[in-house]
């Protein structure tokens, strides 16, 4: 009788559906015995005397079969489990380290275009094959630094190669023997007691095998070693022309010395293959055939909690039973259960808009389509609106949100700009005033807009989007009270004005750079400002710039641990191809010629920076060469290239 004691429900959740199921049936059999309505002028007694059989007997008792049916299927679902399986926890041991040469005579040019490059290629092909374990990347000259450590992620580590090359080594020379090492220690901190290292170098010297094999010697690694280079060799280009040359004054010509490397893949127990084009290389060095299974994953005593589901046998019983329903056709008394989910629910707004909100924002569209009823089915409203968002339907995507900050994000961006405005008034945050603020400008409501930002800057006094939109209304409020018959509309403010354009465009011009993430799973952007495209020149600095911004992205629903009055305050700029915003978006404002020769000169400056992606990785590997220069004396008779 163990069994009884372990007899336990896998998803104990399901026997919740047998409730519906009771219901069904009783309200089956109740519908069943007062048919007719003869019970109200007949006695119960003699009703059964005189009424004829209604049908035969299977189908009077068919609500018995549909219960039973029910019951096996519920039970079926939550998984009835009394017995363990004995399964070995296996812990896979299958890393890949990648010990890449960065020494200078990989410059060489006799693989066109270089050593260099045709070796990043190839590793990033090696990269694609590989889709499954962990794999480290080491860069190696003089000395070897990690540039990865160990890790599933390879797409991370293929963006990285392309941003390695000779020039970011600290330390000139070929120490081999430190790749290796360095390669070893990454396996041993991450309790990996066999792993695979790959060499992809031009040459070591003779002397450097015996210290390799020194290293691996129990380890329980294999090293194998790719070959990049011809025997001839070419000469070593320098940055500011000629060629590199050795102590006695004569051109460095590296050729490839393939004895030393294939002695290095016998005593590392691997494989030694030359660079080849049509992808060989590759499938002979990583041949699974190289370790067998033991080495691959190692099998522990451990014992997995692994229950067996026995609901399989009332599957089983289950079967004849729906068989003879089909053939009768009485299951289609489920249809109605099934269509019912299909019912789309009303959407209701959490804030009551004025009516001339309700005139701007748009209209639900009908939810009587296939598409529509599909996504009731599986999408909750504000999935459905986030999609329409994405895919340039912003109208449709306010009508769907019932967060407010969502949905004023969205009607932002599809031009609604009252209906914006009564949307965020919902909340009382600072970035929520920020975005009303925005909003009604847009709207030409000039002083509510300063009125909210000045709320804005009541609760976050230090934001400089919030300080330069509020300066630039109160201008823009100044002219108009020196001009009394210029109008209040955003329109005739914009052909009055002429070079002026309200605060929120300034933002909505700080380009495509801006950023905007799903809040659901990884971020929290949810909002863009609309503006005119390249209205300013790149590089001009302007309020956008920041985390602030106007209100109208491409948002994610809300999480739970997320505040979406923020993520509407953030901008992705305005995006191209949008007509209703460009034809919209007012001109720019007219500077004085100082501040013009101020911005042309900020720009001219940012365009002076230099774009090093390699520059981070460069001041690591130099302040990890100095720490270890103290430790290592320095070999001078040593190549080094």
């Amino acid at each position: 009788m163990d069994w009884l004691a372990d007899f336990h429900f896998l998803r104990p959740l399901w026997l919740w559906s047998l409730l519906p199921g009771l219901l069904l049936t009783g309200l089956l059999w109740r519908s069943r015995r007062h048919s007719g309505g003869w019970e109200q002028v007949i006695d119960a007694d003699l009703l059964p005397e005189l009424l004829e059989a209604s049908g035969p007997v299977g189908r009077r008792r068919w609500p018995a079969l549909l219960l039973v049916s029910w019951v096996l299927a519920s039970l079926a679902a939550a998984g009835p489990s009394f017995r363990q399986l004995p399964q070995p926890v296996e812990q896979p041991t299958d890393a890949l380290v990648l010990l890449l040469d960065l020494s200078y005579s990989m410059k060489s040019t006799d693989l066109a275009p270089s050593r260099m490059d045709r070796g990043r290629q190839k590793l990033i092909d090696l990269l694609e094959r590989r889709s499954a374990g962990q794999t480290a990347l080491v860069a190696w000259a003089g000395d070897a630094h990690v540039v990865t450590p160990l890790t599933e992620d390879h797409r991370t580590i293929a963006n990285l190669l392309p941003a390695l090359n000779p020039d970011m080594m600290p330390m000139p020379g070929s120490n081999a023997p430190a790749a290796v090492s360095r390669g070893l220690t990454l396996l041993a901190s991450a309790g990996i007691p066999r792993g695979h290292l790959i060499l992809v170098t031009d040459g070591v010297q003779p002397e450097q095998v015996a210290l390799i094999r020194q290293q691996l010697e129990g380890s329980g690694s294999r090293l194998s070693v790719l070959a990049i280079g011809t025997p001839e060799g070419a000469p070593l280009p320098l940055p500011r022309g000629g060629f590199l040359r050795d102590r006695n004054g004569e051109i460095v010509i590296p050729g490839l010395d393939a004895a030393p490397l294939r002695r290095l893949a016998e005593v590392g127990g691997g494989r030694y293959s030359e660079l080849r084009v049509d992808g060989g290389d590759l499938d002979y060095l990583l041949d699974r055939g190289l370790f067998s299974a033991a080495e691959s994953a190692e099998a522990t005593s451990l014992q997995a909690d692994t229950w067996e589901d026995q609901g399989y046998w009332l599957v089983l019983l289950l079967l004849p039973l729906v068989a003879a329903g089909f053939r009768r056709g009485w299951l289609l008394v489920l249809v109605p259960l099934l269509v019912l989910p299909c019912t789309p629910l009303p959407a209701y707004a959490q804030s009551t808009p004025s009516p001339e909100a309700a005139q701007a924002a748009p209209q639900p569209e009908s939810a009587g389509t296939a598409e529509t009823v599909w996504e009731d089915w599986w999408l909750r409203p504000d999935q459905q609106a986030l999609r329409a968002l994405q895919s340039g339907q912003p109208e449709r995507a306010a009508s769907l949100f019932e967060d407010p900050a969502w949905r004023g994000a969205a009607s932002y961006r599809a031009g609604h700009y009252q209906a914006a405005a009564e949307a965020f008034a919902a909340g009382d945050g600072a970035d929520a005033w920020y975005n009303r603020g925005n909003a009604l400008a847009r709207a030409g409501e000039l002083a509510a807009a300063a009125e909210a930002y000045r709320e804005s800057l009541q609760r976050a006094p230090d934001s400089p989007d919030a300080k330069a939109n509020l300066s630039l209304v109160e201008e823009l409020l100044k002219q108009e009270q020196q001009d009394p018959q210029q109008p209040q509309s955003g329109q005739d403010q914009d052909g009055a004005r002429g070079e002026q354009q309200p605060p929120e465009n300034r933002d909505a011009d700080a380009g495509e750079d801006s950023s905007s993430a799903g809040a659901g799973d990884s971020g929290g952007d949810a909002a863009s400002r609309q503006g005119k495209p390249g209205a300013e020149p790149p590089g001009d600095p302007t309020p956008g710039d920041d985390d602030h911004g106007g209100a109208a992205s491409q948002p994610s629903p809300p999480g739970p641990e997320e505040n979406p009055w923020a993520a509407a305050a953030r901008p992705e700029a305005g995006e191209e191809g949008d007509g209703e915003a460009e034809d919209t978006a007012p001109p720019l404002p007219r500077f004085t010629p100082e501040e013009a020769e101020r911005r042309q000169a900020l720009e001219q400056w940012l365009r002076r920076v230099p774009d090093d992606p390699s520059g981070l990785l460069r001041e690591k590997f130099r302040h990890q060469s100095r720490q270890q220069q103290r430790a290592r004396p320095r070999n001078d008779d040593a190549p080094y290239w």
